[in-house]
């Protein structure tokens, strides 16, 4: 545990020294080549080759604040799949500082109940629970794949079991706009896309889908650019704070960013063993979370590193040790055949960490 601690001040010092680095875009990203920032153009083009034999739609790599390396049409608003969960644990972040949003609130006094009434032992379950995807609430929703995995109803506690399943989080997001009284849309404009100035954020192009007759609470689908999940990315490096301005609270950007489930603990099973083939990934609060193998101690590239993560290829990837963020999109949407596997996007972080100049 002391060695934890000591492991945890010591990357906040690195963390507060690098804030102080950062560039932060206006109306465009500035654009160094690689060497500025220490790393080798010529590994990035061969990175750029090997991109064009997969199907990536679009890659930005920043450093500092300042764009590194560009592929594809990183202005091209597309689907964000379930990097729209991390984004929605960004929004509460003001709401709960103020006091809008009670975290231990029961989801019966929420009146979140759905299509098929809650059990007893699910009418404990709380926001907070939701935001873990540690609810007990096994109800299917659209998602087909995923409910397909769900434990039995009631055979777990509030708390005790993670399920990434879809209900916790739709359901989070119709509670986004009972407590606030802003639709999750709204405050995704309003609260982030214009204050970090998206370049290609359109209100027009957000979708609520309806998932009646399974379940009540529909899905909040966004849809950006790579370049603005970019700065979604950046705006996390730096603590909730642009530019000067606080625009979600820091030790909220903390919080949603802090292991909870180890990925022992990750169901479905095999989501687990999917993890595991690519690394340590754990789960925070609708974030994944880098972890130590077998408890030790977390150093390296992926120390204090942590990831939105949807369906078919969509990343915003964040490694606090070397300041970076990557942002990956496929558009999947008039294609669900296109994707990379996150095999492949593992390749594309250890190919870019690799290009550093020794």
């Amino acid at each position: 545990m002391a060695l934890r601690i000591v492991a945890m001040l010591c990357l906040s010092s690195i963390l507060t020294a690098q804030q102080s680095k950062l560039a932060f875009p206006g109306r465009d990203w500035e654009k160094v080549r690689p060497e500025t920032e220490g790393y080798s153009s010529p590994k990035f083009e061969a990175l750029r080759v090997w991109l064009k034999t997969q199907q990536t739609t679009a890659l930005h790599i920043s450093v500092h604040g300042r764009t590194i390396f560009e592929y594809g049409d990183v202005a091209r608003a597309t689907k964000v799949a379930s990097v729209r969960k991390s984004i929605l644990a960004m929004l509460y972040g003001n709401y709960v500082a103020q006091g809008k949003v009670n975290l231990n609130q029961a989801v019966e006094d929420l009146e979140l109940g759905d299509v098929k009434a809650f059990l007893p032992l699910e009418k404990k379950a709380t926001l907070l629970h939701l935001l873990q995807a540690r609810s007990g609430i096994f109800l299917p929703t659209a998602n087909q794949n995923l409910s397909a995995w769900l434990p039995k109803r009631g055979s777990h506690e509030p708390g005790t079991w993670y399920q990434y399943q879809n209900w916790d989080f739709n359901a989070a997001g119709s509670a986004f706009q009972k407590l606030t009284g802003k639709s999750v849309f709204t405050a995704l404009e309003e609260d982030l896309a214009l204050p970090i100035g998206m370049q290609d954020f359109d209100p027009k192009l957000q979708r609520l889908n309806d998932e009646m007759p399974v379940s009540k609470h529909p899905e909040y689908a966004m849809y950006l650019s790579t370049r603005d999940t970019a700065r979604v990315g950046l705006l996390m490096i730096a603590h909730g704070n642009w530019n000067g301005k606080q625009l979600i609270p820091k030790d909220w950007a903390s919080r949603i960013t802090t292991l909870v489930t180890p990925p022992r603990d990750l169901h479905p099973v095999t989501l687990g063993a999917l993890k595991s083939r690519i690394g340590n990934w754990g789960y925070g609060l609708l974030w994944w979370v880098w972890d130590a193998p077998n408890g030790d101690e977390i150093t390296g590239p992926y120390q204090g590193a942590y990831s939105a993560v949807g369906s078919n290829g969509q990343y915003i990837t964040v490694l606090p040790s070397m300041d970076m963020v990557f942002a990956h999109k496929v558009d999947f949407d008039n294609d669900g055949s296109r994707q990379i596997s996150p095999g492949e996007y593992h390749t594309i972080l250890q190919m870019v960490i690799e290009s550093g100049i020794n």
